[in-house]
Order: C-alpha cells, then sequence, then structure tokens
C-alpha cells in the first residue's frame, strides 16, 4: 500500500505524536480525528497479535497483505485504506474500526470505549 495524501491533507499518525513510544503516545492537540483513529486501530491491532500470538507475516498471509503494510499501519506510518482495514477485520473475525464515538473521544482526551485503549 502506498502512502497517498489525503484530500485534507491528514498526515500519518505518527506524524502528530508529541510524547511517548507508539502505540503508547500522546498525540499533538491539533492531530486531527484520522490520527486519533489510526492510533486506536493500531493498539487494537498490536492488542490482537499479542493475545493471539501472530506475527506480521502470519497475519499478513491469512489477510493476504504485504507484511509491510501489516507493519506500516501497526507503526503509524501510513492509514491503511479501506480494502486493507476489510481484509485485516476479515481475517481476524474481529473489527478494527473504532468508530467515530470512541474517535471522537480520544482526540478530546476521553476514553469512549476503554476496552479499545
Amino acid at each position: 500500500m502506498r502512502a497517498m495524501p489525503r484530500s485534507n491533507n491528514d498526515k500519518f499518525p505518527l506524524f502528530y505524536v508529541t510524547d511517548g513510544p507508539w502505540p503508547q503516545v500522546v498525540l499533538a492537540p491539533t492531530a486531527p480525528l484520522s490520527a486519533h483513529c489510526g492510533l486506536l486501530l493500531a493498539r487494537d491491532l498490536d492488542r490482537t497479535m499479542r493475545s493471539r500470538e501472530l506475527s506480521l507475516r502470519g497475519l499478513a498471509e491469512m489477510a493476504q497483505v504485504a507484511h509491510s503494510t501489516v507493519a506500516r499501519v501497526l507503526n503509524g506510518e501510513v492509514l491503511p485504506d479501506i480494502g486493507t482495514l476489510t481484509r485485516l477485520e476479515d481475517a481476524l473475525d474481529l473489527q478494527l474500526w473504532p468508530g467515530p464515538a470512541a474517535v471522537r473521544a480520544a482526540a478530546a482526551g476521553g476514553t469512549a470505549n476503554p476496552g479499545r485503549l
């Protein structure tokens, strides 16, 4: 997956980190909702892979995406496109997209869904 510029010029989530190691970071107050979404998604994906003892290559093979794509999503270096997100969710039988309420709460500094953070 190639990193494509977004129409509103949002940068990748890692760009907005102000403190801490990824994915347990603090994002800049000016970070767009897409950065918060990418962070929540990366946290869920990381936690799921750890709990299921899945490697990058193992998940990539299951989801039929490049292992480098999985790594870049996990590392906050890219926002996945809808096709990649769908393949990851299908392979894991798990919703990774946090949804608008969780993203807005994360951006506001709250936790709309504590189990996801």
